[in-house]
């Protein structure tokens, strides 16, 4: 029904005149004259008396307006030059309005009985309420744009005691239509890099390197096409573009399509070229988002590469990377890294080893390679670790008993006393700042070198004089143990240390099933030849029987979800080396790729997620704070009860599976 139908209808002054009137004329027409002319003699009465009322109503609202400029006369003379409104807040009723405010919002020269929420639904007087002196963004009025302005008073007189408020409108339409075209022409830079290209082209001839460069070429041009943008290619296996923020919504919308499309270019060999992307926007200028650019495909490639990474000013944001990583660590990389350490550690004082909170045997591994490489040089590395709360205790506990290692192990608070400006800091098995054995020491270091291979993250280490971060590597010891080859002399490894390394690769290979490459086995036979025994090793991942009963009593209370992934959601506490063994053993289940732990842990809530390639852990459980790799990841959520963690967790894997 029409608002000013309904407007009639509501109950309110005139309505109440209208129906004494019409008792009047009732009694006219049934000759009671004298009942009829006193009924009008009290209606003309009650209607002088609320003319008289209402005009000192005006005058009180004319005189705070004039209160609101330099004087009376000003006011009632010029009037105030933009649209102006008194509005009663209980009953959200125009009380008073300027020609200006009429016009803007059609209201007739009478504003009696208006409402604010039929002239302007979605406006709200909250803002007011709340102290604000302006409307938090901006109010439309039909085709225009205004900025409102307003303050709280109460009110005198037939009024007084109730909140009224003065509202006034400046038209922005213009200034805000250029704002809006200057923000949709803001210039965006995407970093686009063929990250296999080597791979690509090998022992071609120069005729099927120029057919794959015009297939690539052609594929990066249709998907720009249409957005009238500046593509150059500034590398034989990089580009450029450049185009307005505008295109930049459908761009991710189709989850940037370049990702998918580019594959479908094979090699004579039948290998699928893969693309890296940084995309970099919202730069102060060109050379800003450029410099964002950069810095997102650097992300991408530290990342496993095969995906888009959106650079802002503030954050990262990812696309794509659900296949594994490729290959790209090479000898000649190791190589060069392991001198630039070796000068690292010569330069310093006191040399830090530090892994991730709950140290597992590859975070010991890579320390006791680390500190192998120290004492090569002449210096004892301090290995930083909580000795009451990780899962390689065994393995600490043989190393402790070697005299090189006498007073190697150290409590973090231990090394916050004793470092300094001229100290370096390891860290091994992580690239978050807040999954470090010690957030502080981590602070207190200016040189840190990181050795890694979990997938970055938007929160990651940056400030480092050394990184070594390969993602396509299968553990930080794989990592350590090709340093050593490079840096120290066999005799040099003690066959414990050759037996850590080879622990924390036995450990994040599952025995050399997951993640593993030519390199792998390499370093693992390298440790071999060092003393590392694999029988040894294997002691090592021994259960007694109470823990085995507990494994298998997670795996008992397994659900399976989507016919794909197995969950275990635990109501009681347990050990995170029980649960990340019990997620491995549910892998053993026919069809299922992917497998997750979670049980209470103090305040938090732990998920210890696997997997066996077909499925990305680390992408599932990324939206939920945590991070890892593609087949090994995990994540703490605080403040949240197992089964609101479940619920995000299920949403977190219909969604996985809804973008694939």
């Amino acid at each position: 029904m029409d608002k000013k139908i309904i407007r009639i209808f509501e109950p309110s002054v005139a309505m109440c005149f209208v129906v004494m009137l019409a008792f009047s004329v009732v009694s006219f027409l049934f000759d009671e004259i004298l009942l009829a002319a006193i009924e009008a003699g009290i209606v003309l009465v009650l209607f002088i008396y609320h003319i008289i009322l209402t005009g000192e109503r005006k005058k009180q609202l004319q005189k705070y307006i004039a209160s609101t400029t330099n004087s009376r006369d000003s006011a009632m003379a010029s009037g105030v030059p933009f649209p102006m409104a008194i509005v009663r807040f209980d009953t959200d009723e125009v009380l008073w309005a300027n020609p200006a405010f009429q016009t803007a919002t059609g209201l007739s020269k009478s504003v009696f009985n208006a409402k604010m929420k039929d002239i302007a639904p979605e406006f709200s007087s909250l803002w007011i309420l709340d102290g604000k002196t302006e409307l938090p963004g901006e109010m439309m009025l039909g085709d225009r744009r205004y900025r409102v302005f307003g303050n709280m008073f109460r009110g005198k007189g037939a009024n007084g005691g109730k909140l009224m408020g003065s509202i006034y409108l400046i038209d922005e339409t213009n200034h805000l239509s250029i704002m809006d075209e200057y923000i949709r022409s803001r210039p965006v830079v995407a970093n686009i890099l063929i990250d296999n290209y080597d791979e690509l082209t090998n022992n071609l001839t120069e005729g099927q390197v120029a057919i794959l460069n015009a297939q690539i070429d052609a594929k990066i041009t249709a998907w720009a096409g249409g957005m009238r943008c500046l593509n150059r290619k500034v590398e034989r296996n990089r580009y450029l573009l450049i185009f307005e923020s505008k295109h930049y919504a459908t761009l991710e919308e189709g989850k940037f399509s370049l990702l998918e499309s580019i594959r479908t270019i094979l090699n004579p060999s039948g290998i699928a070229a893969t693309v890296s992307m940084g995309i970099g926007k919202e730069g102060m200028d060109v050379e800003e988002s450029y410099d964002f650019a950069v810095l997102a495909v650097e992300m991408a490639l530290s990342r496993g590469g095969d995906q888009a990474v959106v650079k802002d000013r503030y954050n990262f944001t990812f696309f794509g990377g659900r296949s594994l990583a490729a290959q790209r660590h090479t000898k000649v990389k190791s190589r060069v890294l392991a001198g630039t350490l070796t000068e690292l550690i010569k330069q310093s004082d006191q040399v830090f080893v530090m892994g991730h909170k709950n140290a597992d045997m590859d975070s010991v591994g890579a320390a006791a390679g680390i500190q192998c490489l120290c004492r090569k040089l002449g210096k004892q590395a301090r290995i930083v670790i909580d000795r009451k709360r990780n899962v390689a205790g065994e393995m600490i506990h043989a190393l402790s008993l070697l005299d090189s290692y006498e007073g190697a192990f150290m409590d973090p608070e231990e090394a916050l006393i004793l470092a300094d400006n001229r100290s370096l800091l390891v860290v091994v098995d992580t690239n978050r700042p807040d999954q470090v054995e010690s957030e502080a020491l981590l602070e207190a270091i200016g040189k840190v070198a990181l050795i890694d291979h979990h997938r970055k993250t938007s929160n990651s280490i940056e400030q480092t004089v050394l990184s070594l971060h390969e993602p396509s590597v299968s553990s930080a010891s794989e990592l350590v143990a090709e340093l050593l080859q490079y840096a120290v002399e066999p005799k040099d490894v003690l066959p414990e240390e050759a037996k850590a390394l080879l622990s924390g690769i036995v450990l994040d290979t599952k025995n050399f099933a997951l993640r593993t490459g030519s390199g792998t086995f390499e370093a693992a036979a390298f440790l071999r030849r060092l003393g590392g025994d694999p029988t040894e090793v294997k002691k090592l991942f021994q259960s007694d029987l109470a823990t085995t009963v507990a494994r298998y009593q997670i795996i008992q209370c397994a659900k399976i979800y989507q016919h794909r992934a197995a969950i275990a959601a635990l109501d009681y506490s347990t050990s995170r080396a029980t649960a990340a063994q019990a997620a491995d053993e549910l892998l053993g289940i026919s069809g299922i790729a992917s497998s997750f732990v979670l049980y209470p842990d103090g305040g938090k809530v732990v998920i210890s997620g696997r997997s066996l390639g077909e499925a990305n852990v680390q992408l599932i459980l990324e939206p939920l704070g945590g991070g890892g790799n593609a087949a090994t990841a995990g994540a703490q959520i605080s403040g949240k009860s197992v089964q609101d963690v479940l619920k995000d967790l299920l949403a977190a894997i219909d969604k996985y599976y809804e973008e694939a």
